[in-house]
């Protein structure tokens, strides 16, 4: 079985998710050097307005040279965590299965402070155990320049164009929106609910990497 490396990115979209849960051998990049305007601190969701981005302020690094993502922590003097779950109630609170899941998601958003790599792994630990997938992974020790494997790591790098047909669902606004593509799995997991899991693993990800 091929291994599957990742780099951990903030409540990953449906690409990312579907590329996990069809894993086998999952393995983290957590020895990379944090580069900004990455997934590595951002999500998109589905708003009234379209596509709303959702960042994570992380303090400047203020030694010189390269910091590693794992030694990244979010800033917390402007409330992020508060408005994130602010913006997730307004643009999900009739999504069909928002109530149901909100208590086990609310806590994630309790602490202005983290750090950002251990936090997305959290996370993506407990969107796993949500949409009922079990969940077994290994680190790097190293960065890895020459992976032995599938190399998932530029699909976590930015918000770019995705050569994936996604199945379209019904979502919130799509009354007013036509249907948004690969946001964050949360906009799945609120509008499909126990289906989400089977609708990761229908998305074809043939020759992605």
């Amino acid at each position: 079985m091929p291994l599957d490396l990742f780099i951990p990115t903030y409540f990953p979209d449906i690409l990312q998710m579907s590329a996990l849960v069809q894993s086998d051998n999952i393995v983290f990049e957590v020895c990379d050097n944090y580069q900004k305007q990455t997934l590595r601190n951002r999500t998109y969701i589905a708003h009234a307005q379209g596509t709303l981005a959702m960042f994570v302020p992380v303090k400047h690094n203020k030694t010189k040279g390269r910091q590693k993502t794992k030694m990244v922590q979010s800033e917390s003097a402007f409330g992020w965590a508060a408005n994130h779950w602010k913006s997730l109630q307004t643009a999900y609170r009739t999504a069909p299965f928002f109530e149901f899941y909100e208590d086990d998601l609310k806590d994630l958003f309790d602490s202005e402070s983290i750090f950002l790599q251990q936090h997305n792994l959290a996370i993506i630990e407990r969107l796993m155990e949500l949409i009922g997938q079990e969940f077994n992974y290994s680190k790097t020790e190293a960065y890895q320049t020459d992976f032995p494997g599938r190399d998932w790591r530029r699909y976590g790098e930015s918000k770019r164009n995705s050569p994936v047909n996604f199945p379209e669902y019904t979502q919130v606004f799509q009354n007013m929106n036509e249907f948004i593509a690969n946001c964050s799995v949360l906009d799945a997991l609120f509008n499909l609910g126990p289906q989400t899991l089977t609708y990761l693993k229908s998305i074809p990800l043939q020759d992605l990497t």
